[in-house]
C-alpha cells in the first residue's frame, strides 16, 4: 500500500469522521461527574470537597488512562483499545450505582476516567498515521471531541438526572459505551502497513537529528512543558466559576463564561490546525503558548463583568490549539510505531498540569485571600513552558543548506 493510498486519502477522511463520534461518546465520562455532582452531595450528605473528590479520581485515571491505553494501541490496534476501554468505562458506571460511600464512589470514579482517556489522546495518535498534508486539523477536530462532548452531554444528562437521578443516569452510560463504541470501534479494524511505519520513522529521524536531542529525553521535556502550559490553563477553566462568585457576579455568569471558553477552545483547536499544516507543530505550540500567557494576563487589569466575558473568549481562542499542538510534535520527532504511548505520555502530563494547577490556584486563594497571585502563578508556569518550546523550535531550524527539515 502506497502512502498516497494512507494519508489524506478518502478512507482518512471516514476515519476522523468516526474517530471524532467515537470521542464524542467516550469522553462522556469526564462531563457526566460535573452533571451528577450536586445530586451525589445531596444523596450522601457530603462536603463540596468530599463531592469534588470523585471528579479529581475521575482526572487522574483519565491521566493514567491516557498513556497506559496509548502503549494499548501500539499493540493491539486501535479497535481492540476501543473495545478494551469502552468495557472498563461500563465497568466504572455500573461500580458507581452501586456505591453506598462517597470513598467507594471516587474509587470507582477512577476506573471510569481510565476507560474515558480512550476518547482523547490515544485517538489522537491513531489518526495522526492517516494523515500527512492535513495532520493538524485532523488531530484538532479529533481532539475538539473533547470540547464538543462537553457542550453535548451535561444538556442531555441535566434532563435525564431530574427525572431519573444519578444512578439511572449512570446506568443508561454503561449500556451507551457499550453499544455505541464497540459497533464504531470496527470501523476501524484497518491498519497502517510496517513499510509506512518505517517511511515516517525515516522522516522524523531526519527531524529529530536536527534538533540534537534523544527521543525519551525530548519527551520529558514536553512533558514538562506540557505540565506548565496547563497549571496555567487550568486557572481560568477550573476558577472561573468561583472567581466569577467572589466578584458578585453568581455561578451562573460564571458557568456562561465557561461556555465561552470551550467554544472558544474549538475554534482555536480548529484554527492552530490550519496553522500546524503551514508552520508545524513546534511554531504552532509557541505561538499559542504566548497567546496563552498574554490572555492570562488580561485577568489582571480588567474584572468588570463585561471585561470578563471578554477576556474569557480571548483566553479560549488563545488556548485551545495548545494540547493537540503536543502530539503533533510527538509525531514529528519520535518513532511513528510508538506514537500511542509516546502522545498518551505528554497528554497525561498535561492532565497532571491541569489537576496541579487547579489545586494549586486554591490554595493560592485561601493563602491570599485573592486569584490575583494564581494569575501571576499561572503565567509564570506558562513562561517556563515558552522557553522550553522556544529553545525547541530554535535548535530544529536547519543548520546548514544539507540539513532539511522532512
Amino acid at each position: 500500500m502506497s502512502d498516497a493510498e494512507i494519508h489524506d486519502s478518502r478512507y482518512s477522511w471516514f476515519r476522523l469522521i468516526v474517530t471524532l463520534a467515537i470521542a464524542t461518546v467516550a469522553n462522556v465520562g469526564m462531563w457526566a461527574v460535573v452533571v451528577v455532582m450536586p445530586a451525589v452531595e445531596a444523596e450522601f450528605g457530603a462536603s463540596r470537597a468530599e463531592a469534588s473528590m470523585p471528579y479529581t479520581l475521575t482526572m487522574l485515571g483519565f491521566a493514567a488512562g491516557n498513556f497506559v491505553i496509548g502503549r494499548l494501541v501500539d499493540r493491539l490496534g486501535v479497535t481492540l483499545a476501543l473495545i478494551v476501554a469502552a468495557g472498563v468505562s461500563a465497568t466504572g458506571f455500573g461500580l458507581a450505582t452501586l456505591a453506598p460511600s462517597m470513598p467507594v464512589l471516587s474509587a470507582a470514579h477512577f476506573v471510569l476516567g481510565l476507560g474515558t482517556a480512550v476518547g482523547f489522546g490515544p485517538l489522537i495518535a491513531d489518526i495522526s498515521h492517516w494523515f500527512l498534508r492535513r495532520r493538524g486539523i485532523a488531530v484538532a477536530l479529533v481532539a475538539s471531541g473533547n470540547y464538543i462532548s462537553g457542550a453535548f452531554w451535561p444538556m442531555v444528562l441535566s434532563g435525564m438526572l431530574a427525572g431519573s437521578g444519578w444512578r439511572q443516569v449512570y446506568f443508561t452510560l454503561a449500556l451507551v459505551s457499550l453499544a455505541v463504541l464497540v459497533p464504531l470501534s470496527l470501523l476501524l479494524r484497518r491498519r497502517v502497513s510496517a513499510a509506512a511505519h518505517g517511511r515516517a520513522e525515516a522522516a522524523s529521524a531526519l527531524k529529530a537529528k536536527t534538533v540534537g536531542i534523544a527521543p525519551r529525553r525530548l519527551q520529558w521535556l514536553l512533558g514538562l512543558a506540557g505540565i506548565g502550559c496547563c497549571v496555567a490553563m487550568s486557572m481560568p477553566q477550573v476558577h472561573i466559576v468561583a472567581y466569577s462568585v467572589g466578584l458578585g457576579y453568581g455561578s451562573a455568569a460564571g458557568a456562561q463564561m465557561l461556555s465561552l471558553m470551550l467554544l472558544g477552545g474549538v475554534v482555536s483547536r480548529i484554527v492552530s490546525g490550519f496553522l500546524a499544516d503551514r508552520l508545524g507543530g513546534v511554531a504552532t505550540l509557541l505561538i499559542g503558548s504566548m497567546l496563552q500567557a498574554l490572555a492570562l494576563a488580561l485577568y489582571l487589569p480588567w474584572s468588570g463583568m463585561a471585561a470578563l466575558y471578554a477576556v474569557s473568549a480571548i483566553f479560549g481562542l488563545a488556548q485551545g490549539g495548545i494540547v493537540p499542538s503536543y502530539a503533533l510534535v510527538v509525531r514529528e520527532y519520535m518513532p511513528a510505531r510508538e506514537a500511542g504511548a509516546r502522545v498518551g505520555f505528554v497528554m497525561m502530563m498535561t492532565i497532571l498540569g491541569m489537576a496541579l494547577g487547579g489545586w494549586m490556584s486554591g490554595w493560592i486563594y485561601d493563602v491570599t485571600g485573592s486569584y490575583s497571585w494564581a494569575f501571576v502563578n499561572g503565567i509564570g508556569w506558562n513562561l517556563m513552558n515558552i522557553a522550553i518550546i522556544g529553545t525547541l523550535l530554535a535548535r530544529s531550524r536547519p543548520r546548514h543548506p544539507g540539513i532539511v527539515a522532512a
